[in-house]
């Protein structure tokens, strides 16, 4: 990360926030040479918007920045970090932290480039931020949103299970955490059938990984992941089209493992532990198989509805295994459903939960951070979709009707009732530019679950 710089110099230039709505006040109090700057550039102060007012000997003396009014404007900072020369910026003297600290974070995703195999875009301007304590907090936010936007952009051919499992590994030695990684065909003597099952028609063997952190003492918060590293579908095969995106279909995994860089850098006082079930769904002589009926670490069976349903089956046994621990909280990610993203589109966080003390604690959290998240319903008629004539619960629902709803219900027969529990079903992809949001691999409803984690246990 090289978008922050610890002090002014003397090239550095102020960076000044004027919102739309009290542009024509603030532009009377300015000199008439700089009035008439501004309006030659058709500067008027929309969110986003930059312009650079001259100063001595031809230099910048000033930049502009078009703000949202009266609150933390993550986005038109990002903005104006991708618009503004190469150079090094200064916030408004006064700034209010959570202003200081949006604005800082929103240079710092404005700023992120994806370079692993291409250099992309131009040089990255410096931003100064007014304290190291925000300059600190900044940053650690902002390595947890790369980290996430990072390993779902990598192909699958560099992002498998045993590369995901990697980075977990390297997330484990940076805040000393435990970590116990379950390989091929141990998951069956660990008793992990259906992540066995989804990935071992792969040449590269599913994995359980368990990952843990923090005081005994203190409460217990449990973050899955869902992490099938390439979805071809299985035997229920995707047409192409289908297949382009799925190097995302890890995006779960990214999400907690960006979500538990934020606790373990916050120092949140919670016993965390982190379940990511990484797969590869592939096809071949030993893939599962529609209308198989599955094991499962709970002990009831499953019959496969279809093979490009596995998001599920792979997330169960990890729910199960989390809930053995009894946690006070649990929370999982998942890139599972299309139905999800008809439902809310690509840049809202579709989520379920059955508690609505928790569920209006999110709403508050993401109101706060601007990450927009949407509740959906568990709507326990719906669980008759899953009914099977062979086993004690289909995979997938009938009739094609409420597909996000009947995904979490198949969960929610796993996870209980007694257990506060969040289920996420995210697109964690920018599907185009927005600014701060590049097209590409997105965190989504992680900073919003960050503080409400936050608030809930501090």
């Amino acid at each position: 990360m090289d978008c922050f710089a610890s002090k002014a110099n003397k090239s550095t230039v102020t960076l000044t926030a004027v919102s739309e709505d009290g542009f024509k006040d603030w532009v009377e109090k300015r000199s008439a040479a700089e009035q008439h700057w501004i309006d030659a550039n058709g500067f008027k102060a929309s969110p986003g918007s930059v312009l650079l007012l001259p100063g001595e000997a031809g230099k910048p003396g000033e930049a502009l920045i078009g703000v949202a009014k009266d609150m933390p404007d993550k986005w038109s900072w990002g903005a104006a970090a991708a618009r503004l020369p190469e150079g090094r910026y200064d916030l408004p003297k006064g700034m209010k932290t959570d202003h200081a600290e949006a604005a800082g974070l929103g240079w710092a995703l404005g700023s992120y480039r994806f370079a692993r195999y291409a250099k992309k875009g131009g040089p990255v301007s410096k931003l100064v931020l007014p304290t190291p304590a925000i300059k600190k907090r900044v940053e650690e936010t902002a390595k947890a949103l790369y980290l996430v936007r990072d390993l779902i952009n990598t192909p699958a051919s560099d992002m498998g299970p045993g590369e995901l499992a990697h980075e977990a590994r390297k997330l484990a030695r940076q805040f000393k955490c435990k970590i116990d990684i379950t390989v091929g065909d141990d998951l069956l003597s660990e008793n992990f059938p259906m992540v066995h099952a989804v990935g071992r028609a792969s040449s590269r063997a599913p994995r359980l990984i368990d990952m843990s952190w923090g005081k005994t003492k203190h409460p217990k918060v449990t973050l899955i992941g869902k992490g099938v590293c390439f979805d071809s579908g299985g035997l229920d095969l995707k047409t192409s089209g289908g297949m382009l995106m799925m190097k995302k279909d890890m995006g779960g995994a990214a999400h907690v493992l960006g979500l538990a860089h934020m606790i373990m850098a916050a120092d949140l006082p919670v016993r965390l532990r982190v379940l990511i079930p990484a797969v590869e769904n592939s096809v071949s002589g030993d893939a599962f198989r529609p209308w198989d009926v599955l094991s499962t670490r709970k002990g009831i069976t499953v019959e496969v509805g279809n093979t490009d349903a596995e998001g599920r089956l792979v997330l169960a046994d990890a729910i199960t295994a989390a809930l053995e621990d009894e946690p006070d909280l649990m929370v999982d990610f998942a890139t599972l459903t299309g139905a999800a993203r008809v439902a809310v589109g690509t840049e809202i966080a579709a989520y379920f939960c059955a508690d609505d003390t928790l569920a209006g604690e999110l709403e508050t959290a993401a109101k706060g951070e601007d990450d927009p998240v949407w509740r959906l319903p568990l709507h326990p008629s719906y669980r008759k979709m899953l009914d099977s004539k062979i086993a004690d619960i289909s995979s997938t629902g009938s009739g094609g009707y409420a597909g996000a709803t009947t995904a979490a219900l198949f969960l929610q027969e796993f996870a209980g009732s007694k257990t506060p529990w969040i289920h996420f079903d995210i697109m964690a992809w920018n599907t185009a530019t927005r600014p701060g949001r590049p097209e590409g691999g997105e965190a989504m409803g992680v900073r919003a679950m960050f503080e409400a984690i936050k608030q809930r246990f501090s």
